[in-house]
């Protein structure tokens, strides 16, 4: 079932996604060489104390991981493209590092992902890479507005991809949110235009285009969650909490201006 917020349940979800957004771009800048993955699991766990928050991936046992999950923020290195599961290591020059978080405040969720290289890229293609998913989160929430179809959505994202020569796994993609974090719809990052559910003003989604460099296919760490490239292809992640209202998508974790 989806649920269609108000105004005001729009702007508490905006709240939240400004939580969401100041984390990101705090942890972001932790991304340094040297610097160990846990240790910026730890200190998004004094950030979400500060802010009076509550991580969505704590204790989170969905059936496509082997839970319960036990941390509160996905950090996943390199090959690594989804859920990484926080662990002992050192960041080096060069690495990318996907951060994706979701947290809920007085009950709304927000769900917002970056992905950053570490210190100096080692290849242009990486850098390349990630503006791609950015490129293509831009190109979807253009596309989320009263009227249009999910398929827009979806072909919006798929159609960047295409463009630059990126290959797109449709396993996992954005979904709904709100009161939780994930709920209908489910939103592929491949569609077809003017296919699928009308959106509504009112319906909030978490967008997410994520690709690599290499085939599509992904392996399951030894963790249970950390999903990786099977090919050992760099990857990238970016995500936005978006809320479709009938003045035009409203980005509810863009970062402070």
């Amino acid at each position: 079932m989806i649920e269609l917020k108000s105004a005001g349940e729009i702007d508490a979800m905006a709240a939240t996604g400004a939580v969401v957004a100041h984390m990101l771009t705090t942890l972001s800048e932790q991304a340094r060489p040297g610097v160990d993955v846990m240790e910026i699991e730890h200190h998004a766990r004094d950030l979400l104390a500060d802010a009076g928050a509550v991580s969505c991936y704590w204790d989170y046992a969905p059936s496509f991981g082997r839970g319960p999950f036990r941390n509160v923020v996905c950090l996943s290195v390199n090959d690594a493209v989804l859920h990484g599961r926080p662990r002992p290591h050192v960041l080096a020059d060069g690495d990318v590092l996907s951060l994706d978080l979701a947290v809920s405040v007085d009950g709304w969720v927000a769900d917002s992902a970056v992905t950053v290289v570490v210190g100096t890229p080692r290849e242009d293609g990486d850098v390349a890479l990630i503006d791609s998913t950015r490129r293509a989160l831009d190109a979807a929430v253009a596309a989320a507005v009263p009227g249009n179809r999910l398929g827009d959505v979806s072909a919006a994202i798929g159609s960047v991809a295409d463009a630059h020569g990126y290959r797109v796994n449709t396993d996992f993609g954005g979904h709904g949110l709100g009161r939780t974090m994930h709920e209908d719809p489910h939103v592929s990052n491949r569609g077809r235009a003017g296919k699928g559910l009308r959106l509504r003003a009112g319906m909030t989604l978490a967008l997410e285009p994520w690709w690599s460099r290499g085939a599509p296919d992904l392996v399951v760490d030894d963790d249970g969650w950390t999903l990786r490239m099977a090919d050992g292809s760099m990857a990238a992640h970016s995500e936005h909490t978006v809320a479709i209202t009938d003045d035009g998508p409203r980005v509810l974790t863009a970062p402070a201006a």
